[in-house]
């Protein structure tokens, strides 16, 4: 199922959703952003949202503003494990033919506001605009090295390394120090039992990094949260952070 929720999503006076805070869509010339904002319509995403299925037919494409998306594979026994997460640096659902479809589910891990548009509308303007083709392909291609990147990640560094990654590349997304994001999803997201990360958020709280509560979470020493981490943060952020700049390299040209 496709849940949208048309509240809290900042409208421009035509009626279309704000560009501003996705970095893709800022990286493009002006004459494709006017030409996407014509098609883009905002949306908020609830904790929880699924986008799609795997196998399912992607009917949609959506660019994130401050929340955070996760990619994850569902096993057969209910659980599921994170290959992914996107933000505002990147682009859900890119489809690579018409009703095209993904071997992961989209689901919305940290509540935020985003744009969306037709799947069919996408292709259409990649076929249009070889800059937005261009910038999409290299989206991908880092997309892809952070699937790659998390499978390393998931096998061989610590939960408190990879849980102080995963608050990293969330704060980054979410653009506040405080955000929501419950016990269980935690858990599923590092594909850690909930003892695992009452254990690990508890080592970076009286680390003074981090206070969590109830679903609460504060980065409260950014910099000492950034060493606690493993590479794999710094590796991911410094590939998505090459996307826009190739994008402005595109503009300029």
């Amino acid at each position: 199922m496709t849940g949208h929720e048309e509240t809290g999503v900042s409208v421009n006076g035509n009626g279309n959703g704000s560009l501003a805070g996705n970095r893709i869509l800022e990286a493009l010339p002006v004459a494709d952003r006017d030409r996407l904002n014509s098609k883009l319509a905002p949306t908020f995403l609830r904790v929880k949202t699924v986008l799609f299925e795997p196998g399912q037919p992607v009917d949609a494409v959506y660019f994130p503003l401050d929340g955070v998306v996760s990619l994850v594979t569902p096993l057969e026994d209910g659980a599921i494990v994170e290959v992914a997460t996107v933000g505002n640096e990147g682009i859900v659902g890119v489809p690579l033919i018409p009703g095209g479809s993904f071997a992961v589910r989209a689901i919305s891990q940290v509540a935020g506001r985003c744009l969306t548009m037709s799947a069919d509308n996408f292709l259409a303007e990649l076929a249009t605009s070889p800059t937005i083709a261009q910038l999409v392909q290299t989206y991908v291609l880092a997309l892809f090295g952070q699937i790659s990147q998390a499978a390393a990640c998931n096998r061989l560094h610590t939960n408190e390394e990879r849980l102080s990654r995963w608050l990293l590349m969330s704060h980054d997304r979410v653009g506040a120090d405080k955000f929501l994001i419950t016990h269980e999803f935690l858990a599923q997201m590092l594909g850690s039992r909930r003892a695992t990360v009452t254990l690990s958020a508890g080592l970076l709280q009286t680390a003074g990094l981090i206070r969590y509560s109830r679903g609460h979470v504060e980065i409260v020493d950014r910099r000492g949260l950034e060493a606690a981490a493993c590479e794999c943060y710094q590796v991911t952020r410094d590939e998505l952070a090459k996307v826009a700049a190739f994008g402005h390299t595109l503009t300029r040209n």
